[in-house]
């Protein structure tokens, strides 16, 4: 449990590392680079240490490099809606992914839309128009809107992949993949424009920053998560990251002055409303299968007094 709880709030700390490398001019593709890059050298070293093999066969090489394209899709989109909106709102925005892959899943694989998954989109749907306008009637970043969006689809997406692609590795080798692909379509990225060009750290302070990220919300939080799905499963980890956004909203009043005004305030725990039905919808109808198939097995024993006095003793 406390895995889970420190994994989200390690994820959360995004916009600790990332805003003050904005402030002192460093682009986006240069945050990343860093970001990643050192992420690959300690899991990298981490996986040699352990002697774990790094050999891949084809379809595990085609399946780690698109889920390296969507990981950087994401990324990219998500810390450059920071330029354009406050990080704790951008942050909950984001969390609107879990609605997204239900949405995929029920569409593309045809999973059965349960009704708390439809009152979770509606919710979703109503926080995000709770965030589209402030109180003091300035309207909300749509460029940052749109981009943050994209970042939740890319890795709604990603995890839809992961689900679905068949491949069996650890979660260490496959993070190792993910963000050294991540890392060369950064490196690739980086020249697509000359605002782009990957940049040294300007300052002590910068790389500071540079290396908190990298080990922050990239290796501790991926490691500490891998541990809380292993032992108390994907749902209740999933429940507790909601920790995310309140944890970079937290960071963006405390370090960063942001405005959290009664409207926002209502917007974001409309979002964290819905995230909870879809991560809680299967679990919502466990007790009343339960208690049909417990009652189903208690008129199928009511013959018999001896059975029946067993089942009410336990």
């Amino acid at each position: 449990m406390s895995c889970g709880i420190m994994a989200a709030v390690c994820y959360g700390t995004n916009p600790l590392g990332a805003l003050p490398l904005y402030e002192e001019g460093v682009n986006t593709s240069s945050v990343l680079f860093y970001r990643f890059s050192l992420a690959v050298i300690v899991l990298g070293a981490v996986l040699l240490v352990e002697r774990k093999t790094l050999v891949l066969n084809r379809k595990e090489l085609k399946v780690l490099s698109l889920l390296g394209m969507l990981f950087a899709l994401s990324s990219i989109t998500y810390y450059q809606s920071f330029r354009f909106m406050d990080a704790g709102i951008a942050s909950t925005i984001l969390f609107v992914y879990p609605v997204m892959v239900a949405a995929i899943m029920a569409i593309c694989f045809h999973e059965k839309i349960t009704l708390p998954m439809m009152l979770a989109i509606v919710l979703s749907l109503l926080g995000i128009g709770l965030l589209y306008q402030g109180d003091a009637g300035a309207a909300f970043s749509m460029t940052g809107f749109v981009l943050v969006m994209v970042s939740a689809l890319s890795y709604a997406l990603y995890i839809v992949v992961v689900n679905k692609s068949g491949i069996s590795m650890s979660p260490m080798k496959l993070t190792f993949y993910v963000l050294l692909f991540c890392m060369l379509l950064l490196l690739a990225y980086s020249f697509t424009s000359p605002a782009l060009a990957l940049q040294l750290p300007p300052s002590p302070r910068a790389w500071f920053y540079a290396c908190w990220l990298g080990l922050v919300p990239t290796v501790l939080s991926l490691v500490l998560m891998a541990i809380a799905v292993h032992e108390v499963g994907a749902t209740s980890t999933a429940i507790m990251g909601a920790l995310e956004p309140m944890t970079a909203v937290a960071i963006g009043i405390i370090v960063f002055s942001e405005v959290l005004t009664v409207r926002l305030s209502l917007g974001i725990i409309t979002i964290l409303i819905a995230v909870f039905f879809v991560v809680m919808g299967k679990d919502l109808h466990l007790p009343s299968l339960s208690h049909a198939r417990l009652r189903k097995l208690h008129f199928a024993h009511r013959p018999h007094q001896r059975h029946r006095m067993h089942i009410h003793l336990r």
